[in-house]
């Protein structure tokens, strides 16, 4: 099974905890404080890998969590950081954010790579806490927690060349003629359940041309495969057509080049403004050469003008012509190019911001990343903790901003799952 789609679960490793521990020696009374700090937790990392051609690997395995960061411990010993988790996707594959789908990367050539969830931070020990005032703090702060996040998937094929047209017309035979691609080919259509790809090696040129599965009406709206796959010709510099010129499944062939084009259109992603050549194959079998001179006919009336080859896959028909021409076109295109985007990023609350909201009935509550930074070393339990957490209210001037919007002491004040009073 080909999988160029899909929804994955990813999540950065927490922070680990601060240590509460104090100094102890023979012979040494009322040590200090000495709890290390929390270890950092690993990060998710995204890379392309050229050897890796699908999403074939997300399809069982959807959940992918980096190493939390160890716990400090006493002597002031750091905690062990946790280890990054790299997932190694496909070159030309597409990250976004699933429940926006706002594109995170594109990650475009061997290699490349992108940090999609930071780790979270480690929390400080007790020794970090001692001040002049506080030569024994008997609280720590506890490791950053990390969310998980839905991750889309999107393999979009990078290839110069695409070769489109209905099921069935020979693009399978014309890549394995051309190329060392071993595509299935068979005498039925949807043959082609993923897009095949190969270099061609021409002279002193070569390009990579890829096979999209057949499109058929309605395929740009869902129906057939063909709606799946349109997504691998959006990278393409080149498009060729390929017409079955002696309709020898009793096909129309000017019928399916319109409806074939129409779907590309349909599909957007300037899809249909990529250049193409038509390629008429199966001439071996044309009995009436008028067919092919009323299909160009009927061509040469469109305000589009395209350039045509008659060709034979199967009887390696004019084929070196098609590759000439391909080669010619190629030159005068730019190159492959990344997506056009403003990156995602998944951001944590700005530490240094809060808000305070007055829910009436003498209720606030202070929320922001300044108070989800000050809840990770509060315990309530702990005189000393409090009395620093109180400390830091009022330095940081909220306590005054309470007092200026009409909190009292009656009032009751809420941070996270802690309520608590004014007392001057």
């Amino acid at each position: 099974m080909y999988l160029d789609r899909v929804k994955i679960f990813v999540k950065a490793g927490n922070g680990g905890n601060g240590k509460t521990s104090f100094h102890s020696e023979k012979y040494v009374e009322k040590g200090g404080p000495d709890g290390g700090d929390g270890g950092k937790g690993g990060s998710i990392i995204f890379v392309a890998d050229k050897s890796v051609d699908s999403l074939i690997d997300f399809r069982f395995t959807k959940h992918f969590r980096a190493e939390n960061g160890g716990n400090g411990g006493s002597n002031n010993m750091h905690g062990k950081n946790g280890a990054n988790l790299i997932i190694k996707v496909p070159c030309g594959t597409v990250i976004r954010d699933n429940e926006t789908e706002n594109i995170i990367a594109d990650l475009f050539e061997d290699g490349e790579k992108i940090v999609v969830l930071q780790g979270g931070n480690g929390g400080l020990g007790n020794a970090r806490f001692k001040t002049s005032v506080r030569q024994r703090p008997s609280f720590s702060q506890t490791g950053q927690l990390c969310e998980e996040k839905e991750i889309l998937l999107e393999l979009k094929t990078i290839a110069d060349v695409g070769l489109v047209g209905f099921p069935n017309v020979g693009k399978s035979t014309i890549l394995s003629m051309i190329t060392n691609a071993k595509p299935k080919i068979a005498n039925y259509h949807f043959t082609t359940l993923a897009p095949n790809i190969g270099v061609c090696k021409y002279g002193n040129s070569s390009f990579v041309i890829a096979d999209i599965p057949g499109l058929i009406e309605g395929a740009s709206e869902g129906i057939g495969l063909g709606h799946y796959f349109l997504r691998h010709i959006e990278r393409t510099r080149l498009l060729l057509h390929v017409i079955d010129v002696s309709g020898s499944e009793d096909r129309n062939p000017y019928e399916d080049f319109k409806i074939v084009n129409q779907e590309l259109k349909k599909h957007g992603e300037k899809v249909e403004k990529l250049p193409q050549i038509v390629v008429l194959n199966k001439i071996d079998l044309v009995v009436d050469k008028k067919q092919i001179s009323d299909f160009k006919n009927k061509l040469s009336k469109l305000k589009t003008k395209y350039e045509i080859v008659e060709i034979s896959a199967v009887a390696n028909q004019n084929l070196d012509v098609l590759l000439n021409k391909v080669i010619e076109k190629l030159k005068t295109l730019p190159p492959k190019q990344k997506l056009e985007y403003v990156p995602f990023e998944y951001t944590r609350p700005d530490p240094n911001r809060y808000e305070i909201i007055n829910h009436g009935d003498g209720l606030f509550e202070i929320v922001g990343g300044f108070i989800d930074e000050l809840a990770r070393g509060i315990d309530l339990n702990d005189f000393q903790s409090f009395s620093y957490f109180q400390k830091v209210l009022k330095d940081k001037g909220i306590i005054k901003e309470l007092k200026r919007r009409g909190a009292d002491e009656f009032s009751t004040i809420r941070i996270k799952n802690i309520d608590f009073e004014i007392k001057e």
